[in-house]
């Protein structure tokens, strides 16, 4: 049998701590179109932890599927640490999981909305201790990056630097 070369260590990490804890974890993405879900995923018992995720690559999904706010998404647009913030938390709230992580952000090779190839932001959400997750106030985080290298390179390294961060956020 053939381990899953997207899942790595850190995939592996974050797996056997929110099975060792009993929460879940949901996923909005849009820069990494399921790749994230996908890295979760490729790890054995991903089932006990991995609620599910939304692809939001157009920015009407954003909005539609994750919940964004038309006022977000207007003055800040797609890629946006605010943008990210809401879709983190619509991914905990639409999937029922106790974390919502998010990655929104500009692949290359050209810009978008005046933002430059490799940056990225990573929003993370945690439903409040002691509160159903449909019910709960979030707590959350986003993380600005800059990455560099080509479309691939800053998928997976926006995949696998946002699970860092949950991670962190964990301890």
């Amino acid at each position: 049998m053939t381990a899953d070369p997207l899942a790595g260590k850190p995939a592996r990490q974050l797996v056997t701590e929110l099975t060792r804890r009993g929460q879940t974890v949901a996923t909005s993405e849009s820069l990494t179109a399921g790749l994230l879900s996908a890295m979760i995923a490729g790890v054995p018992g991903a089932s006990a932890v991995l609620r599910g995720g939304l692809i939001v690559y157009a920015t009407d999904l954003k909005a539609g599927l994750a919940g964004v706010r038309a006022d977000t998404l207007e003055r800040f647009g797609p890629v946006a640490a605010g943008t990210a913030e809401e879709l983190a938390v619509g991914a905990a709230m639409r999937c029922g999981a106790t974390y919502g992580m998010s990655l929104t952000g500009v692949a290359g090779p050209d810009p978008q909305d005046g933002k430059a190839p490799g940056t990225v932001f990573c929003g993370l959400a945690r439903a409040r201790a002691g509160q159903a997750v449909e019910d709960a106030g979030f707590d959350t985080k986003v993380v600005g990056m800059s990455l560099q290298g080509d479309r691939w390179d800053i998928r997976l390294m926006s995949c696998t630097r946002s699970i860092g961060e949950l991670l962190d956020w964990l301890e």
